[in-house]
């Protein structure tokens, strides 16, 4: 009688676990996701950085994207740049934008020399706190905090602080355009500019709106928005917006005169050879009575 019990009850969860498995097979067919095994081949094509550079969470979600995807328009892996996209485009059949290599730029020049300490921050080394509870340590509301929020969210090593100038700095070789300094820079004076050759750069270092009096007293190198680097352009690539120069990086052709136009110097020029020395053109100053 027990041995029959037992066997009864054994069948009976045999039966209810083959009717449970019938059903719950039945259940993923119908709701089965396809995916497709391109993505696989396209996320191993990535540089697998997942430093959301492109927009999307991940290298993953960013391979089901150009998987997935009509037209490359405004999709580009800013870490592996052309070269990864243009293989990606003719793996999948598509073209492939070409974009221009860029690397990011710090729109401030104010180091203690210029841009004297007026208050002492004791509170946590976070620039979103910091700028959220008061212009800062200085008379410039515009400028860099110095905290190091950039330099914390970069994970490509490609930038540092200067302890002694207050300032991050950033490594042009090893910037990928990510777009992750821009991202934690509250006051957003770090920007991404087109990379020219050589790591050739001309910009205006400075991000203060104020008028050129309250400017050029809270930073000696503010830009004062006097116009004397608009009139010397012939290529119109400088404009003036906000009390504020801005240099357009696709007009501008190197020419350098506005750097030496420009009374505050806050027009920066990185990377171009020494400038050749003025020559001063000595005249002879003749005699009363010149030899014949």
């Amino acid at each position: 009688m027990m041995s029959s019990t037992v066997l009864i009850t054994i069948i009976s969860l045999s039966l209810l676990a083959l009717i449970s498995a019938v059903i719950l097979y039945f259940i993923a067919r119908k709701f089965m996701v396809f995916e497709d095994p391109r993505i696989d081949e396209v996320q191993a094509m990535l540089p697998a950085a997942n430093c959301g550079g492109c927009g999307f969470a991940g290298c993953r979600n960013f391979a089901e994207a150009l998987v997935n995807a009509e037209s490359f328009d405004k999709l580009i892996c800013p870490v592996g740049g052309t070269e990864i996209m243009g293989s990606v485009a003719n793996f999948l059949g598509k073209e492939a934008p070409l974009v221009d290599p860029a690397v990011a730029v710090l729109l401030c020049n104010g180091t203690p020399e210029f841009r004297p300490r007026t208050s002492v921050y004791t509170g946590p080394a976070d620039c979103r706190i910091l700028h959220n509870l008061y212009t800062g340590e200085t008379d410039c509301g515009y400028g860099c905090l110095g905290k190091g929020d950039c330099v914390r969210a970069c994970t490509f090593d490609a930038m540092y602080m200067n302890a002694e100038a207050g300032l991050p700095v950033i490594i042009d070789e090893k910037c990928v355009a990510c777009g992750a300094c821009v991202k934690a820079c509250p006051r957003n004076i770090i920007e991404l500019r087109k990379r020219a050759k050589k790591d050739r750069k001309i910009y205006v270092s400075c991000s203060n709106c104020d008028k050129g009096g309250p400017a050029r007293r809270a930073c000696k190198v503010a830009c004062i928005a006097c116009g004397k680097c608009v009139k010397v352009c012939k290529f119109d690539a400088i404009t003036i917006e906000n009390n504020l120069a801005y240099i357009d990086v696709k007009k501008c052709t190197f020419c350098r005169k506005c750097v030496t136009e420009c009374p505050t110097n806050c027009i920066l020029e990185i990377n171009f050879p020494p400038r050749k020395p003025s020559v001063e053109v000595q005249t002879e100053v003749l005699s009363d009575n010149p030899v014949v």
